[in-house]
Formats: structure tokens, C-alpha cells, sequence
């Protein structure tokens, strides 16, 4: 049982932590455009990007998603959006699957080359306010797309409210230079280890 004095204490600390918090945020007014970079070895990468197109959605913000590599794959968060918010995510599966599965390095990088084509269209449109560009990282990892020409885009063309997301892993440094948020999924434990496959509501 608390009693009174600790209760007061801890009423104080917490007036005083809000009102050091409050005098923060007083001082956070700009808004901008967000480049969000989720990467790393860790799961949850899409998972994370996916939640915040989600919350685009409860706020009738349009939004955009282009899959560079998983069109091979089910998904979950496709199957979802397609069906029940179409009017507000356009959805595109451009990838045909991982490397080892393609078996075709030249088309691959075509595939690549038009996906981010397509994510270039869907940046520029002012009525997108959130682009999630999923598993990018992975096709610049083999240069399927250039790096450069990807940062001359996001530095230049998209709009300044227009929030993009990047994920996969291996993000390249000149991706993370121009970056507003970065955020690193470090492995720890996963299932696979241990011999359990990708299982419906946690992988896909």
C-alpha cells in the first residue's frame, strides 16, 4: 500500500517531469516530409512501416506502397489493403520474389528499374502523404537501382509534406545521410534458429 507522502512525492516528480516535457514540445512546431529508413538484421521492418500506413488510413490520409522483392510471398497487409482500403493505399507488388528464388539477375534489376519508376509517380503526387517503398534496400544492395539516383530524387522532387519510408536490409550510408529517422531492427533471438518456419500473422 502507498501511503500518502509517497503518493505526494511522486505527484510532485511527475508535475515537474511534465511541465520540463511540456516546455520541450512547446518548442517542436515545424512540420516536414519525413525519410524514415527501418533497417537492420532484426525482424519487424516491414511490420513497423506497415503500422504507420495503417495509421494513414485511420486518418483518411492517402498513402502509396510498392513491394520491390516479396511479390512472390503472400501478404497479409496486401490482402488487407486491397480488399477493404483501396481508396486510400493504392498497392503495388512489383518484385517477383528474393534472388535465390528469381534466379534471374536481368529481371530482377528490370523489375527493380520499374518499381522504383512507379514509387518515383506516387512520391511526386501531392494527394500521397505517406510512399512506403518496402524492401528497397535490399535491391540497392545488388545495385539493382542506383543509390544516387535515389537521393537525387528524395532531396529534390518530393514533395515537402510527403513522408517516405525505406526498408530492408543493409541500408546504404548515403541513404541514412539524408535521412530524417533511422531506425536499426537488431536480432536478438528469432524462431528460424531454432527450426520453425514463417508462420500466417507473424511473417506474412
Amino acid at each position: 500500500m502507498v501511503d500518502q507522502s509517497d503518493s505526494e512525492r511522486h505527484a510532485s516528480k511527475m508535475a515537474k517531469k511534465k511541465a520540463a516535457r511540456d516546455k520541450i514540445m512547446a518548442t517542436k512546431t515545424d512540420q516536414k516530409g519525413l525519410i524514415i529508413i527501418h533497417t537492420g538484421k532484426g525482424k519487424g521492418k516491414s511490420s513497423a512501416a506497415f503500422g504507420m500506413i495503417f495509421r494513414c488510413i485511420a486518418h483518411d490520409m492517402k498513402s502509396a506502397v510498392v513491394q520491390f522483392i516479396k511479390g512472390g510471398m503472400d501478404c497479409g497487409e496486401r490482402d488487407l489493403i486491397t480488399a477493404k482500403f483501396a481508396d486510400l493505399c493504392e498497392f503495388y507488388t512489383m518484385g517477383e520474389g528474393f534472388t535465390w528464388e528469381t534466379q534471374n539477375k536481368e529481371r530482377d534489376i528490370e523489375m527493380a528499374q520499374a518499381a522504383w519508376e512507379k514509387a518515383k509517380e506516387l512520391i511526386r503526387n501531392p494527394e500521397n502523404k505517406m510512399v512506403l517503398l518496402d524492401e528497397i534496400n535490399i535491391a540497392l544492395r545488388y545495385d539493382y537501382i542506383d543509390v544516387n539516383d535515389v537521393v537525387a530524387f528524395l532531396s529534390t522532387e518530393k514533395p515537402p509534406l510527403t513522408h517516405v519510408v525505406l526498408t530492408g536490409r543493409n541500408a546504404k550510408d548515403e541513404l541514412i545521410e539524408i535521412a530524417d529517422l533511422v531506425t536499426e531492427m537488431e536480432l536478438v533471438k528469432h524462431p528460424f534458429r531454432s527450426g520453425i518456419k514463417a508462420q500466417i500473422g507473424v511473417e506474412y
